[in-house]
């Protein structure tokens, strides 16, 4: 058993009412260890801390440089089928595992992200884990924890406030005020605000302009706060950043504006990894919060190298299934730290297999009734892991990385189920299969799965295979593009928009050909179509514009209609939210 619907009430020895509760309930009964204590199982002492909290506190800049030499780890990557309504646990299996490592006596830590407030208050509810693989303190964690994301935003409106402020004191910089490319962004769902027009009331209000919000996560800001390398690659990243288009047709950047510096002041804390613990009292790292489908969808690289450079395993998460973030992992991430993972551990469950093999209807995002969810249907379970699993454990594989695939089984799943990934998996060249456990037992259920990657990664650093990505870094940005289309989607081929072709061009024409591509395409399908389920062919990827992030040093495409501003769900998981007059919460988090 991995994860409980309400009310399922299945006896739990580590619960002290003796039956499975909430993953709020959970987390409050657990007694956290102080952060020094938990710290110093990295070997990272109290001086090296700034507390930030109960349970929370920053690593020090001179102790995360004190550790840049130092012998590094091995980099343990959680990835997932497309995702579906019914959620497939990743980050319970990356938090699960990692406790499972430390109980089989590993050195191990994890690196995950920060949880965004549009997906806490609209469907997903909060991103610390749940059951017993979560992170703590979890209320904290879901709830700005130390105002990261708040920081990010900051940063970013200050140098769209800068920008018009520009303009409408002599625009020295000839910026062109129909062709500024910088947003403005708020870390919450709000479609009111994707399309704005800005400065009406007269000219003491600035100029009038068409502008949008991108979410937080989607900023440019966060990607080169989880992408920069220390501080002076940050304040240089922000620097590059172009903001938009002279009159003249050249490029823009935020130094021209002079709003660099300021904006790596504001993010002096932000840019220092949190240290938390797991529900076992671990050791993790939660830094950066950037969504895999609008963005590259990864923790920092500053926190990977402190994890790192402190224990013998790190485990990760990349966002989405593994076309969405395990692909920009490789591609972006990867080149940009210089660290490529040495195993990839493939989260799958028997409901997400039932869905793209069928048994719920020809299209994604539906979620049908109890009875039908838990209905057994392994005809569909295993056409979904013949097809959908197929595809990524395979796409995985030729990045020259041994693939482990973890079932993380639930209640209504039977045997025969389980079998049906199991064969599949092992037939599409999964190095191990495993069934976890870790939401209902914690450390204790994920035993199986620890030692199967314990020994991937022994193998193949002892073999020395060589990282495989898709392209040299010096392929121009369409043919990557087209690779990772053609390759990984397994599409025809790409058809651009005159304004993409536009774009593009002027991209090119101004020396960032090259840089590596950001695929921002609905999480729920191989394709840009959340209805093709499973592993789909014959289509062709619309690439509706090119938006360049010269910062954080890629080139975002946009795929079909995918939005970077969210909107919320018809009924938002904020309307069941409260607080009580003791400050307790109410309603949140399961």
């Amino acid at each position: 058993m991995t994860e409980l619907e309400p009310g399922d009430g299945l006896k739990d020895p580590l619960s002290p009412k003796g039956l499975m509760t909430t993953d709020l309930e959970i987390a409050r009964a657990a007694k956290m260890e102080p952060i020094e204590a938990v710290a110093w199982k990295l070997g990272i002492s109290a001086h090296e801390l700034t507390p930030m909290g109960n349970g929370v506190a920053k690593v020090s800049w001179q102790a995360l440089k004190d550790r840049f030499s130092k012998p590094q780890g091995s980099l343990v990557l959680v990835t997932s089928v497309n995702p579906t309504p019914f959620g497939e646990g990743k980050t319970v299996t990356t938090i699960g595992l990692t406790q499972a490592l430390c109980r089989i006596g590993q050195s191990a830590t994890c690196v995950i992200r920060e949880p965004s407030m549009g997906p806490v208050f609209g469907i997903k509810g909060g991103a610390a884990g749940g059951g017993h693989a979560q992170v703590l303190p979890m209320e904290d964690i879901n709830l700005h924890l130390t105002g990261d994301l708040h920081a990010v935003t900051s940063a970013h409106n200050l140098l769209s406030a800068l920008i018009d402020n520009h303009i409408k004191h002599g625009n020295d910089c000839k910026l062109d005020p129909t062709r500024i490319s910088w947003p403005r962004v708020i870390d919450m769902n709000d479609r009111a605000l994707r399309s704005i027009t800005i400065g009406m009331g007269g000219p003491a209000n600035g100029q009038v302009r068409e502008d949008r919000f991108d979410i937080t996560a989607a900023s440019e800001v966060m990607a080169i706060l989880v992408l920069a390398t220390d501080y002076a690659d940050l304040r240089k990243r922000l620097g590059a950043i172009v903001v938009g288009t002279s009159t003249e047709g050249h490029p823009v950047k935020a130094s021209d504006i002079g709003g660099a510096g300021a904006m790596a002041l504001l993010l002096r804390q932000a840019f220092l990894p949190n240290i938390t613990q797991t529900l076992e009292g671990d050791p993790a790292f939660i830094h950066g919060g950037p969504f895999a489908n609008i963005a590259h969808g990864n923790s920092s690289i500053i926190a990977d190298r402190i994890a790192l450079a402190s224990a013998d395993l790190m485990v990760t998460e990349a966002g989405f299934g593994s076309d969405m973030g395990a692909e920009k992992f490789m591609h972006i991430k990867a080149a940009t730290s210089g660290k490529a993972p040495d195993c990839v551990v493939m989260n799958v469950t028997v409901r997400s297999m039932k869905l793209h093999g069928g048994a719920f209807g020809d299209r994604g995002g539906i979620r049908p009734d109890k009875a039908t969810l838990e209905a057994e249907n392994v005809e569909a379970t295993s056409l979904g892991a013949k097809t959908n699993l197929d595809r990524h454990i395979r796409n995985m594989a030729s990045f020259g990385v041994p693939v482990v695939v973890s079932i993380n089984r639930f209640t209504s799943d039977t045997d025969a189920e389980v079998a049906a990934i199991s064969q599949a998996a092992h037939e599409s060249g999964a190095s191990s299969v495993c069934i976890t456990e870790v939401h209902a037992r914690g450390g204790e259920g994920g035993k199986e799965l620890a030692e199967a990657v314990v020994k991937a990664v022994q193998n193949h650093v002892a073999a020395g295979r060589p990282f495989v990505p898709l392209f040299t870094p010096e392929t121009d940005v369409l043919a990557k593009a087209e690779a990772i289309a053609t390759r990984l989607y397994k599409a025809d081929g790409l058809e651009l928009t005159p304004k993409a072709k536009r774009e593009l061009e002027r991209i090119r024409s101004w020396g960032y050909g090259h840089l590596p591509v950001c695929m921002a395409k609905t999480q729920y399908s191989f394709s840009h179509d959340a209805s093709l389920l499973g592993a789909p062919t014959g289509f062709t990827v619309p690439v509706r514009e090119f938006r360049l992030n010269a910062g954080a040093g890629f080139v975002v495409a946009v795929l079909g209609n995918m939005m970077t501003m969210p909107g919320l769900p018809k009924r938002p998981a904020a309307l069941d939210m409260d607080m009580d007059e003791d400050g307790n919460l109410l309603g949140v988090f399961g």
